[in-house]
């Protein structure tokens, strides 16, 4: 046996690979990744949140299985493997989405499929998994993921709220008496130009407030 103790699992080292893409490099507004998928499912809170965790199992569990694959994968075919198991997951994602959250699953339509081809996956898979080992991975994909879902949550509220009065289909703005003062829905803000103007927002915001960004 080795002398060398082994590494938490939650070491100082493991928890920066989880939480640095919530914010200091995230996938959508650093990387500038995944950004047709937040302008399409973020028109209401729900489906955003859906697609968040939807693409958050497949980012962690593709990256996992293919640091566990990594050292028997011929690197002529890598793309193919990879492909394979983020399709396979990014099935079984589609199923239990139709099994308990069937109105949603409408809703996202064919964007649960476009996961295969979101570049947050395969490139975390490119450029962590294939050179680290699976608890680094596994925890590199939830953290990419969830700092993806971050951005998708954050425009669904303001796009919902602001665009349809609502939050999670409650009527807030009616119930707050919004209305009475003669403010009225922007439809404007349901339409996928704008989700972008909020991207870019939020990236200024983010910017504006680390330097160490604008270096990016």
């Amino acid at each position: 046996m080795s002398n060398k103790e082994k590494e938490p699992l939650f070491s100082a080292k493991n928890l920066k690979l989880l939480t640095t893409p919530f914010s200091q490099n995230n996938p959508i507004t650093v990387q500038i990744l995944g950004i047709c998928s937040a302008l399409a499912v973020t028109a209401k809170l729900k489906p955003a949140l859906v697609m968040a965790l939807s693409v958050t199992v497949v980012t962690a569990f593709s990256n996992l299985i293919i640091s566990l694959m990594r050292k028997g994968i011929p690197s002529r075919i890598r793309i193919i493997v990879q492909l394979v198991v983020v399709a396979s997951l990014v099935i079984l994602v589609d199923q239990v989405l139709k099994a308990f959250v069937y109105d949603v699953s409408k809703q996202l339509s064919v964007f649960v499929g476009l996961i295969i081809t979101n570049c947050i996956i395969m490139g975390r898979i490119e450029a962590f998994a294939l050179g680290n080992k699976p608890w680094q991975s596994f925890l590199d994909g939830i953290g990419n993921g969830v700092g993806y879902g971050i951005i998708l949550v954050i425009l669904g509220f303001f796009r919902e709220l602001l665009g349809a009065g609502t939050i999670w289909g409650y009527p807030v703005m009616e119930k707050l008496g919004v209305y009475s003062t003669g403010y009225v829905n922007n439809g404007l803000v349901l339409l996928p130009p704008m989700a972008l103007i909020f991207v870019g927002l939020i990236i200024w915001i983010q910017r504006s407030r680390n330097k160490s960004l604008i270096e990016k």
